[in-house]
């Protein structure tokens, strides 16, 4: 059974999201504010966070950061209809998805199975290694080594990382990209792809031979480079 951590000062909607995703066969735990939700989080063991923006005594951007200091525990945020700034911040500081206020029980659940889908898939495999010019990258074992360094990224990072490795030279469509690695179909304005992308190349330590890693193609998605040279196409 998985186990999940709910953190939302809005206690009746906790209520209620607890008594349903009991119902799914999942086990929830449930904190009302940051501090005692990022204590939690700390000290137990779960497969996914769903976490609320605003709550009184640290908001759920406040208590990522200080998450993702310390673990890389799937996190899907709560955030304000409509608000994008919300959902960009949230992604950028290292959260795997967001779900825009007010949502249905049956979409929440969709995006709960998504991420814990792809997530434990990684748990259950047998450890493997994908090389590329100066990246190793241990599925299995959820681990990436850039340079001889210990690169921390979040599960959605290290998925992506895989895709790409797994197929250098290719060229990906962020509708492909989006279905493949985060488990949903790309929504219009969704920029999801693009920040979890965006911080992996922020933490990847640059090029030895100083070339970028990923190239853009504009309206036909990304590539991770195989040499210096760009692939055409």
């Amino acid at each position: 059974m998985s186990k999940l951590l709910l953190i939302d000062d809005d206690k009746e909607l906790v209520s209620l999201l607890a008594e349903f995703l009991s119902l799914e066969n999942l086990d929830i735990d449930c904190a009302y504010d940051g501090e005692s939700g990022l204590q939690m989080a700390l000290e137990g063991n779960y497969d996914l966070i769903l976490l609320d923006v605003m709550m009184p005594r640290m908001t759920g951007f406040e208590m990522l950061k200080l998450l993702r200091q310390k673990s890389d525990m799937p996190v899907l945020m709560l955030t304000a209809k409509g608000d994008e700034i919300d959902k960009v911040l949230g992604l950028e500081m290292g959260a795997d998805d967001y779900l825009a206020k007010p949502f249905s029980e049956r979409e929440l659940l969709a995006r709960i199975r998504a991420i814990l889908r792809r997530t434990q898939h990684h748990k259950l495999e047998n450890p493997s290694k994908l090389s590329h010019l100066d990246i190793e990258l241990f599925p299995g074992q959820q681990q990436a080594i850039c340079q001889g360094l210990t690169i921390e990224l979040t599960g959605t990072e290290l998925l992506l990382l895989e895709k790409f490795l797994s197929q250098p030279g290719e060229l990906f469509s962020k509708e492909e990209l989006s279905e493949q690695v985060l488990g949903k179909k790309l929504q219009p304005f969704d920029r999801s792809i693009d920040m979890h992308l965006s911080n992996l190349r922020r933490k990847l330590p640059e090029r030895l031979d100083g070339q970028t890693r990923v190239k853009n193609f504009r309206g036909r998605g990304y590539m991770w480079l195989e040499s210096s040279e760009i692939k055409k196409g």
